[in-house]
């Protein structure tokens, strides 16, 4: 599988990672997947320590035993469980930080997470003292390099300004397309990388799977059209699950995609993607033809 960097980092990620959010909590089948994923060239396995309760982070942990040097391992913080409480509460604090990695760490089973990703993000946060952070635990070599996860262009802005992020999380397909407009081309000209999650946007653009419902921005029979006419582009070597996982990587700024699957079918016609020729520039702005180009209507 083609290896790119990530961003600025010593990184160097497939281009078709593993979400691992949408594993579930069955810890042999996950782990039977994770392996595969890993087996076909995989080697992003990107999780966090608020799926299913931290549980998320054990299984990988579990299944990446005599594994980890094949592994870029990415997990993520600011969700804070509080005991007795329902939920979670956001808390992107350095003291919180600081005690967090630790119990990722002892969930994952390592002693040092590639890639550390704040879990969100607002303009309201402590951002220096969330980069204070950050940064210790790099030089300290608890984490290798951080980034965020976040669809909100201002906080990612002042990342991009104010910080060493290697990577930027964020989602982008042929129906979330708002990244084209401001924030990719941002983290493009920073050399940011950019992990783009979400690429069959939840199997709406998945082959062999009709949606039940539309998602943000299309009504479900305008998505019934788009799919009928992104079947066009699509060829019996190339599905429409490849087609969409290789538009979110046929713009520059996009390092790695991270498609989630829960069934081996569909792990397969995710990894798949990166042996399919990529798109021409041609077939890029035919999908832009056709869909929408989305925008983002806060945080701007």
């Amino acid at each position: 599988m083609k290896r790119n960097r990530l961003g600025a980092s010593g990184l160097l990620v497939g281009e078709v990672g593993l979400g691992c959010m949408s594993l579930g909590t069955e810890e042999r089948k996950a782990t039977a997947l994770i392996h595969e994923a890993l087996e076909r060239g995989v080697n992003l396995l990107d999780t966090a320590d608020l799926y299913d309760g931290g549980r998320n982070e054990e299984i990988v942990g579990q299944a990446i035993r005599g594994r980890r040097e094949r592994v870029v391992l990415a997990t993520k913080v600011g969700n804070r469980r509080i005991p007795g409480q329902e939920g979670w509460t956001w808390d992107p604090s350095k003291a919180y930080i600081l005690s967090a990695v630790k119990e990722s760490l002892r969930r994952l089973g390592t002693d040092y997470i590639d890639l550390y990703q704040l879990h969100g993000g607002t303009l309201d946060d402590p951002i220096d003292e969330t980069i204070e952070a950050f940064e210790q635990l790099k030089r300290e070599g608890v984490i290798r390099a951080y980034g965020i996860s976040s669809i909100r262009p201002n906080v990612i802005r002042e990342y991009a300004a104010r910080s060493a992020v290697a990577s930027v999380m964020n989602s982008y397909s042929i129906v979330d397309r708002r990244a084209e407009e401001t924030v990719l081309p941002l983290l493009q000209e920073r050399s940011i990388g950019v992990i783009a999650r979400g690429p069959v946007a939840s199997g709406a653009l998945a082959a062999n799977r009709q949606p039940a419902k539309g998602v943000p921005d299309y009504e479900l029979a305008e998505l019934i059209a788009l799919r009928e006419r992104l079947q066009e582009l699509a060829t019996p070597e190339r599905s429409l699950t490849q087609l969409a996982i290789r538009y979110s990587l046929s713009h520059p700024a996009v390092a790695v995609a991270i498609p989630g699957a829960s069934s081996r079918e569909q792990l397969l016609q995710n990894i798949a993607a990166a042996d399919v020729q990529e798109l021409s520039a041609e077939e890029v702005q035919a999908i832009r033809r056709i869909s929408k180009a989305n925008r983002y209507a806060v945080h701007r």
